[in-house]
């Protein structure tokens, strides 16, 4: 087990936001600033690595065939605990956060990697994945945060960062531009890598053909094809 790897893995690699694109439904609803981006993800970190390792600690007395309800009551109550202490010393965060604290329970980000990672890995490989997902996560929302913040507000954590006259583009900070920040970011990641896999002579990184299959959470989605809980779409899976 390297350490760094399994953190670095979560941050660049296999980016949760930027590069699998699974939890983009808070991705885009909290962060239109850089503040609820930390917010939110601070509190997955502290979910995914709490779940993971409590998954994986269970695993071995844990039957397949009752994983995923363990796993999301599991998740629950580390997100009940979460929830409490943001409410309680951050009362603010907890308001602008909204419904999207409790739906961590249901995040693909923290299914997906008990799932796939920590229901077969060891506690410790567990934790450090949590960490690296965790700050993966993090870094994607507060980035996007910034900068929909910035152009839409003209502040950054609430500090006036724009010159006097600055007009302010509302559309950044509404729906739309949710959709368009996350589109730009993930050209913007998806050249990095590229850049950085062509400098270590390397093959750059390639969509993978799998479909569904190729995602962590497809066992228990039910666009998973043949995977556990899944369906074919022509038998009836998600479109």
């Amino acid at each position: 087990m390297n350490p760094f790897k399994l953190i670095k893995n979560g941050i660049v690699s296999e980016n949760p936001t930027l590069v699998q694109c699974i939890g983009l439904c808070p991705t885009l609803a909290v962060s239109t600033s850089a503040i609820n981006g930390v917010g939110m993800g601070i509190a997955a970190t502290a979910v995914l690595i709490g779940s993971n390792v409590a998954v994986s600690a269970i695993r071995k007395f844990v039957p397949d065939e009752i994983r995923i309800p363990i796993f999301i009551v599991v998740i629950a109550g580390f997100v009940t605990v979460v929830q409490l202490l943001i409410s309680g010393f951050a009362p603010a965060l907890d308001q602008a956060l909204g419904i999207f604290i409790p739906l961590i329970v249901v995040n693909c980000i923290i299914l997906a990697r008990a799932e796939a990672f920590a229901f077969k890995n060891s506690v410790l490989a567990s934790a450090f994945d949590g960490v690296g997902m965790g700050l993966g996560f993090t870094l994607a929302l507060t980035s996007m945060g910034a900068v929909r913040e910035i152009l839409g507000n003209g502040t950054v954590f609430d500090i006036n960062v724009t010159p006097a006259g600055f007009q302010p583009a509302l559309l950044v900070i509404l729906a739309p531009g949710g959709f368009i920040t996350l589109g730009i970011f993930m050209a913007i990641f998806r050249r990095y890598q590229s850049w950085l896999a062509e400098r270590r002579g390397v093959p750059a990184p390639e969509t993978s053909d799998e479909g569904c299959a190729a995602c962590g959470a497809a066992a228990f989605c039910a666009a998973g094809g043949d995977k556990p809980g899944g369906k074919p779409l022509a038998e009836g899976g998600a479109k």
